[in-house]
């Protein structure tokens, strides 16, 4: 099945919580790495999260630099990568930053009716899967119309699906100098977990950024 390129790229505190057990957003990188994660959403041609992240962080998933947005006009491309909210059953606020022209939700066939007329009039609208959106027909949507490289930004739950359905190829991360706790504060990735056969990672590279470590590895194929 051709899909993009995926990666996802994330921070984590050095006992590998993304949050607290509040499930609010906790500032965990700094300027140099919250610079490299606008060059990567600049590098992209799509960026992706969960509707649990749009609930608990309310992010814009826009360019912040006006130079990264005025490269990609030359290059011929949007001013910002697509914006796409995988959001089976249609929860997503309507009044959420993320959307707006250039916003792609998708959705289960079990999202009910009032809520699709309510976002549609805010966003483009797909329906991938029967109950909860497929991930790997979304994938394919996204190739079919020119997205070559993804970037997920979670949250747990999305990273888990997309590795479990053997759809990501790299994992970026960034270890932030704290610790957060909480044995419900979610990690990296949630899910119900592997009990067997885990995927395994290649180190591609560590690189210390701002007072932490990023950490970027390729996925291996199963």
């Amino acid at each position: 099945m051709p899909r993009p390129f995926v990666f996802i790229n994330s921070a984590m505190s050095a006992d590998g919580k993304i949050s607290s057990i509040l499930q609010e957003q906790v500032r965990i990188s700094g300027r140099e790495d919250n610079a490299r994660v606008d060059l990567l959403r600049a590098e992209s041609d799509a960026v992706m999260v969960g509707v649990g992240t749009v609930l608990a962080d309310d992010p814009g998933l826009r360019l912040k630099s006006k130079d990264l947005r005025m490269k990609r006009v030359d290059q011929g491309k949007p001013e910002y990568p697509l914006r796409v909210v995988a959001d089976s059953l249609a929860r997503t606020p309507p009044d959420a930053n993320v959307l707006g022209p250039g916003c792609l939700l998708a959705v289960s066939q079990a999202a009910m009716q009032d809520r699709l007329e309510m976002l549609g009039k805010r966003c483009e609208i797909i329906i991938c899967g029967e109950e909860r959106v497929s991930l790997p027909q979304l994938m394919s949507h996204l190739f079919q119309r020119g997205v070559k490289r993804l970037m997920v930004e979670g949250g747990a739950t999305l990273n888990w699906s997309m590795i479990e359905c053997c759809l990501v190829d790299e994992l970026y991360v960034y270890v932030g100098p704290m610790i957060i706790g909480g044995k419900e504060a979610p990690t990296l990735v949630d899910g119900i977990g592997y009990r067997c056969d885990f995927p395994k990672l290649k180190l591609l590279c560590a690189k210390e950024v701002d007072d932490g470590l990023l950490l970027k590895w390729s996925i291996r194929k199963p």
